[in-house]
């Protein structure tokens, strides 16, 4: 049985439970991060630690919990969990008030605090992960995507068209421009650079595509942070998306069209082999 941990106790995860008023509940009123965990070591924690200060900061939630309690509950649960290749999920709502449900921030509320660790046993396979699939889809989402919020039915609707057409990964599609992926983020390789699209409100800046372009910078490949329109995803030369978990993938079929790479000219065996070098360190 997982032990987990809630507010300050480590459970058993069948007897976690939080009030049915945690505005996480009522209103997905919380922020959350995915952070995978190489040989009990959490990767790029200071990059993770800071996206979710900035996430509490944007929905002023305040969480009295300090970075380094937060490194001891991981490491609490890697050991009570006799793990070691893992990945973390945490959360953190703004809890809530028994009988009180407003839109409005309720005041005496205490934030909650979750966390869980999962086995990865795969964690440390061989640098180049399978390739995945891919739809393009409308972006529905909100327009503060840059916040890491627990809402995310829009994301998951996404997913799920891309599932019933029998692909991996649905690419967002906001103005004509490529986004992102529902749960990752993109770029293609055009003559021989990167592109992605550039941090901003409308997307999820992720750590890995961070490590990406340290990577890219340290290699001398030139990336460009722009727009990417759906046609010029359509014809890039290789597209990838990347996130904590599933780190850096190729995406084979786009649309229901396979896509066919040059192997001697190829990025993605370079970078892969260097982001798998990067984990290990």
């Amino acid at each position: 049985m997982a032990t987990v941990y809630l507010n300050g106790e480590y459970l058993p995860a069948e007897q976690a439970k939080v009030s049915a008023f945690d505005r996480g509940f009522l209103f997905g009123d919380g922020i959350y991060e995915v952070v995978p965990i190489y040989r009990g070591r959490l990767h790029r924690w200071p990059l993770h630690l800071a996206r979710l200060r900035r996430s509490l900061a944007a929905i002023a939630l305040d969480c009295r919990i300090g970075d380094g309690e937060l490194e001891q509950i991981t490491q609490q649960l890697l050991q009570r969990n006799s793990l070691e290749n893992a990945s973390l999920y945490l959360q953190i709502t703004r809890g809530g008030v028994p009988g009180q449900r407003d839109h409005f921030y309720t005041e005496g509320c205490v934030a909650s605090v979750f966390a869980y660790v999962t086995p990865w046993p795969q964690a440390l396979d061989g640098p180049e992960r399978p390739a995945l699939t891919a739809i393009t889809v409308p972006d529905l989402r909100w327009q503060r995507c840059d916040i890491k919020s627990i809402n995310l039915l829009p994301n998951a609707m996404a997913r799920q068209q891309a599932r019933e057409a029998g692909a991996d990964e649905a690419i967002l599609i906001r103005d004509g421009e490529a986004l992102e992926g529902s749960s990752s983020n993109l770029y293609i390789v055009r003559e021989g650079g990167l592109i992605t699209p550039p941090e901003q409100p409308r997307m999820l800046s992720g750590i890995t595509r961070a490590v990406i372009l340290e990577l890219a910078g340290q290699h001398g490949v030139p990336v460009e942070q722009r727009g990417i329109a759906r046609s010029e995803l359509q014809q890039a030369e290789e597209i990838w998306i990347s996130s904590s978990l599933r780190e850096l993938r190729r995406i084979s079929r786009l649309d229901g069209v396979d896509r066919h790479y040059d192997a001697s000219r190829a990025l993605y065996p370079k970078f892969a082999q260097w982001f798998h070098e990067d984990k290990l360190r």
